[in-house]
């Protein structure tokens, strides 16, 4: 590890589904006091496959920090396709990894056709099977407002989601086709996925990948939190928002303490290439 000093510590950055919150539901108010806590001290970014909506809806309505904290927290929607930024009393956007429309098209077309060939589609669902998120295409078998207990029990062993990916990939070379969250899978640009924005992050940061610490809940190789393991950074595997509170107040407590032995005791067991 290491970190040995609090300046070591640039940005820690979060996954948002079943990391800061349950999956598609509001970030609990414990959470909601640590983030601003942390903020209080580093750069926060929050890295989801999820819509810019989707991480007001989960994290910021109602989420309370200054103006100075609130620019130390950067926002990557859909893998990093996407970055916002808090400039003048609102979020603005920096820059968008967007498909073509011919991109869109062609991808929405074989998810659908993929997931009916291999009887993954489904007519009862809890909202949209596919969805256009501008810089991604994403499938969520269940739809996307789906309850976290149908979500956990549909593919335990992701070899549903497997079988999809590969039948997408076969028949979208030019594109990126990924495992997402429990049920999804997310189709973007070739190369663009988390270490994508992460690496954005590092640039608009100034700093190295010693200087991250990463938290998110797909670590697994076949997770969308995985690039970010692979690239480098140090990163804490969690199972839900508890595990990610007892996290961020024990780097807290460290950055109080103005450094020192990073508490690795006290974190789940971290993991670094």
């Amino acid at each position: 590890m290491s970190f040995r000093r609090a300046s070591d510590l640039t940005a820690v950055v979060f996954d948002l589904d079943d990391t800061l919150a349950p999956s598609k539901s509001t970030m609990d108010p414990a959470m909601s006091a640590a983030l601003a806590r942390l903020l209080d001290h580093t750069q926060v970014c929050i890295i989801s496959g999820g819509r810019f909506e989707q991480f007001g809806a989960q994290a910021l309505d109602g989420f309370r920090a200054s103006d100075e904290e609130m620019g130390r927290l950067h926002l990557m929607p859909t893998c990093g396709t996407r970055y916002y930024l808090w400039q003048q009393g609102d979020w603005r956007l920096q820059y968008a990894e967007d498909l073509t429309d011919d991109e869109k098209a062609r991808t929405i077309a074989v998810l659908e056709q993929g997931a009916r060939e291999l009887g993954l589609w489904r007519d009862d669902t809890w909202g949209d099977i596919i969805e256009d998120r501008g810089s991604q295409i994403t499938f969520s078998a269940l739809g996307q407002q789906a309850p976290v207990a149908e979500k956990t029990a549909w593919d335990p062993d992701g070899a549903k989601k497997r079988a999809l990916g590969a039948y997408a990939s076969k028949r979208l070379p030019d594109l990126e086709v990924r495992g997402g969250g429990s049920t999804s899978i997310d189709v973007t640009r070739k190369g663009i996925d988390k270490a994508y924005g992460v690496g954005k992050l590092l640039e608009k940061l100034g700093c190295g990948i010693d200087n991250l610490l990463f938290i998110g809940d797909r670590l697994d190789e076949a997770g969308n939190d995985y690039p970010v393991y692979e690239m480098g950074v140090a990163s804490v595997p969690v199972h839900g928002w508890p595990d990610t509170l007892a996290a961020v107040t024990a780097v807290c407590d460290w950055l109080d303490a103005g450094g020192g032995e990073f508490p690795v005791a006290t974190l789940p067991p971290l993991v670094a290439r």
